[in-house]
């Protein structure tokens, strides 16, 4: 179990010494004291980012603590960081320094990897889209997807259900493209209507644009319909 160190967002002072406003406190039973009486002041504080360079210096520090902050908005306490001993920390840079090539490397290999493996679940996405909504142009496919299922952004296609290609899940992908690009939605937003009401007002026409999108076009079914007579 890891020590917890709080940044402070008040104006706190130690409990003990008095000392502050703390920037950095450690609670006791309920009570906060500043580093040096909690007999952590020796530590030095290295920020979150390097995943590398702040597990070699855990692993070598005989005493650290978590850094934690409270998050209003969010409601909760998020990690910034890590107090270790300072050698602890010299050691783990000069580790970090002699290997960083081979670690750049293999980020590099890393990052193609998952580029390779984005550039085919959008395929497959909008592979996907086309097949529930064979009327959809292809561009418009291909694009869909590629927003919907962009790494890290959080959006439908990045969920379990995106990832497996759920069919209410593409479906849902689908209709938010139609509902930003295909009418005025983001400009009643601008005005002041409220979101659900938006999507009320809207939901006739956003369904007429999907079910002519079930549709295979005319072009394309006399095509299939020569092919299967050839």
């Amino acid at each position: 179990m890891s020590l917890v160190v709080f940044e402070s967002l008040k104006q706190i002072h130690c409990a003990e010494c008095r000392q502050g406003p703390l920037r950095h406190l450690v609670r006791e039973a309920g009570v906060p004291r500043c580093l040096d009486c909690a007999d952590l002041g020796h530590l030095v504080y290295l920020p979150r980012g390097d995943a590398a360079l702040t597990r070699r210096s855990r692993e070598a520090s005989a005493l650290s603590a978590v850094v934690v902050r409270f998050h209003r908005r969010r409601r909760r306490y998020e990690r910034l960081g890590l107090l270790v001993e300072e050698a602890a920390l010299a050691g783990a840079e000069r580790a970090c320094l002699a290997d960083s090539e081979a670690r750049a490397r293999r980020r590099e290999r890393d990052r193609l990897r998952r580029a390779a493996q984005d550039v085919r679940f959008t395929a497959a996405f909008a592979a996907e889209i086309v097949r529930l909504f064979p009327g959809c142009p292809a561009d418009r496919a291909v694009a869909i997807a590629a927003h919907a299922s962009l790494r890290g952004s959080g959006r439908v296609g990045r969920t379990a259900a995106g990832r497996a290609l759920d069919e209410a899940a593409v479906s849902v992908a689908v209709r938010a493209a139609v509902r930003h690009t295909d009418t005025e939605y983001d400009a009643l937003l601008m005005a002041g209507v409220p979101r659900f009401a938006a999507r009320a007002r809207l939901a006739a026409r956003i369904d007429a644009i999907l079910d002519g999108w079930r549709t295979v076009p005319r072009r394309e079914a006399r095509s299939s319909l020569s092919d299967l007579a050839d």
